[in-house]
C-alpha cells in the first residue's frame, strides 16, 4: 500500500492484495446467495438524464465521448455539451440508478419481489485519498416490488448487511440507521417546510459541526433560532435500543409522517437489537443526502476508523423506479469493497496466507522429464490441487528458491525409478508421495486470508 500510483485515484493490487480482496468479494457473494439474492450485471454506462435522476452529482460523473467526433459531429463541443444532453452516455458512478433502469426494462422478465446482488466497478470523480478511489468497486443487495414492498424487507436487508459485514476480516462495525419519514415529519412538525434542504444540512454535521449547521439553517433556509437547535437536538438523539422512541417524544413535536417513521425505526432496531446485538445504532444524525430515499437510511462505519467514512450506505427508495403509472418502490444497502480492502491493507488488518493459489511446484529432474512432470501435475489438478511445473531443469536449489519466491509451499520431486517425494519447503520435511493420493493439509489447500489477530505472531 506504500507504491505510487502512476495514476491516482485508480487502485492495483499486488497479488497477495488482490487475494484479499477476492477473499472479500467471496464472503459477500456467498452471504447474498444464501439469503436468496441473485446476480446481475449492469452495463458500465448510462444517459445523462439516467444518471442524474439521482440527485445534483454531475461534477462526479464521467462523460463518455470518442477522441474524434462523427463528421457530422463537426462543430459542436461534444465534451461541453454532454452535460446538458440527457442522451450523452456516462460511466456509472454507482448501481442502484442503474439497477432501477434494469428493472423498469426487465419488469415483464422478473418475479416480484426481486431481489438481486450486483458486485462492479464504477467511476466518481473523486478527490482522490484513502478510502475515496475515482475507481472502485461496490457489492450492493436490493429488493424491489411491484407496487409495493412490505417494511419487513427494510429489517431484513439491514440483518443480511449485518451478517456479511460481521463474516469480512474487518473491526466492528456499526449500522447507523434513521428513517426519512421521521427526520422530514419532525422538520414540518416545527414550521422548516424545506425538508430536502434541511436533510442536506444536516448530513454536513460531522464535516463542520453544530454551530456552522445551525447557520446554514437560519441563513439558506430562514429558520429561527428555535427550530435550529430543535432540527439539531433531533441529530443527536443516538440510542443502541428502542429507547430513541421516547427521546424523540419528549422534544414535544406531532406529526403523521413523523409517528411513521418512529414506527418503521423502531421496527428495524427491535429486530436488531434481537438477531444482531450491538451491531447496529439508532442515529438521527444520519440524513443521507440524495434526495430520491423516502424511509430507511443507512450508514455504516468501523469502530475505530471512523474517519474512514461509511463504509456501507443506502436505504428505502418509493420512487426511483417506475414505468408509467407502475411503481417498483425498493430497499438496498451497498458496501464500498475499494474502500474497505483498502483499509484492510493499509493497515494490515488480514494478510493472505501466500500470495499465489499454487500449492505444488512439480520440479524437473532433467529436460526430458517435462512430459513426466505434467502427468502429475495433471493428477494434481484432477483432485484440486493447484499445481505448476518447472520450466527449466535447474538444479533442485534453484527450483526449491523459486517455489519459495513464488510463495508456493510443497516441492514435487519424481526420481529415474519413478518414485515420488514431495517436500515442504516451510518445514523441510520430506515424504514419500502418491500422486493419486497425496493431498496437503486443508489449511493449504487453498488461500486462507486471516485477521492480524490470527496472524502468527
Amino acid at each position: 500500500m506504500a507504491r505510487t500510483a502512476s495514476l491516482s485515484g485508480f487502485p492495483e493490487w499486488l497479488p497477495e492484495e488482490r487475494l484479499v480482496e477476492l477473499h472479500v468479494l467471496d464472503t459477500l457473494r456467498r452471504v447474498f446467495e444464501l439469503h436468496g439474492f441473485g446476480s446481475i450485471e449492469t452495463r458500465a454506462v448510462e444517459t445523462v438524464g439516467q444518471l442524474l435522476r439521482k440527485g445534483d452529482i454531475d461534477k462526479e460523473v464521467y462523460g463518455l465521448s470518442r477522441l474524434q467526433d462523427d463528421e457530422t459531429d463537426a462543430g459542436t463541443d461534444s465534451s461541453k455539451a454532454g452535460k446538458h444532453d440527457p442522451h450523452a452516455l456516462a460511466l456509472h458512478f454507482d448501481l442502484t440508478v442503474p439497477f432501477a433502469r434494469y428493472v423498469v426494462e426487465n419488469a415483464g422478465y422478473l418475479a416480484f419481489p426481486f431481489r438481486r446482488y450486483q458486485i462492479q466497478k464504477v467511476w466518481r470523480g473523486e478527490r482522490p485519498q484513502e478510502g475515496r478511489a475515482r475507481e472502485f468497486t461496490q457489492a450492493d443487495i436490493d429488493v424491489v416490488g411491484d407496487g409495493e414492498l412490505p417494511f419487513r424487507y427494510d429489517v431484513e436487508i439491514a440483518l443480511v448487511i449485518a451478517e456479511a459485514l460481521s463474516a469480512l476480516p474487518i473491526p466492528d462495525f456499526r449500522l447507523r440507521i434513521n428513517n426519512r419519514k421521521l427526520a422530514e415529519g419532525f422538520y414540518r412538525g416545527i414550521g422548516l417546510d424545506d425538508t430536502a434542504g434541511v436533510l442536506r444540512s444536516i448530513d454536513k454535521l460531522e464535516k463542520i459541526g453544530p454551530s456552522k449547521v445551525a447557520e446554514l439553517l437560519k441563513t439558506e433556509l430562514d429558520a429561527t433560532d428555535e427550530q435550529a437547535q430543535a432540527a439539531l437536538k433531533l441529530a443527536g438523539i443516538r440510542t443502541e435500543d428502542t429507547s430513541f422512541v421516547a427521546q424523540v417524544r419528549a422534544l414535544g413535536v406531532s406529526n403523521e409522517l413523523l409517528e411513521e417513521g418512529l414506527s418503521e425505526l423502531e421496527q428495524v432496531i427491535e429486530a436488531a437489537v434481537q438477531r444482531a446485538p450491538g451491531k447496529v445504532v439508532a442515529d438521527l444524525s444520519i440524513a443521507r443526502g440524495l434526495d430520491y430515499y423516502t424511509g430507511t437510511v443507512v450508514e455504516t462505519v468501523l469502530v475505530g476508523h471512523e474517519q474512514l467514512g461509511s463504509i456501507c450506505s443506502g436505504g428505502r427508495y418509493d420512487a426511483l423506479a417506475s414505468k408509467g403509472n407502475r411503481k417498483f418502490p425498493g430497499v438496498g444497502l451497498s458496501i464500498g469493497v475499494t474502500r474497505l480492502v483498502s483499509r484492510i491493507l493499509s493497515q494490515d488488518l488480514a494478510k493472505a496466507s501466500r500470495s499465489v493459489p499454487t500449492v505444488v511446484l512439480v520440479a524437473l529432474t532433467n529436460d526430458d522429464s517435462w512430459g513426466a512432470a505434467q502427468d502429475v501435475a495433471a493428477q494434481l489438478r484432477s483432485r484440486g490441487i493447484a499445481t505448476e511445473v518447472a520450466a527449466k531443469a535447474e538444479k533442485f536449489g534453484k527450483q526449491i528458491k523459486f517455489a519459495d519466491r513464488r510463495g508456493i509451499p510443497f516441492v514435487w520431486f519424481t526420481d529415474d525409478d519413478g518414485n515420488h517425494q514431495v517436500k515442504d519447503i516451510r518445514s523441510g520435511d520430506q515424504a514419500d508421495a502418491d500422486p493419486v493420493r497425496w493431498t496437503p493439509p486443508s489449511e493449504d489447500l487453498s488461500v486462507q486470508v486471516k485477521t492480524a489477530a490470527a496472524l502468527p505472531a
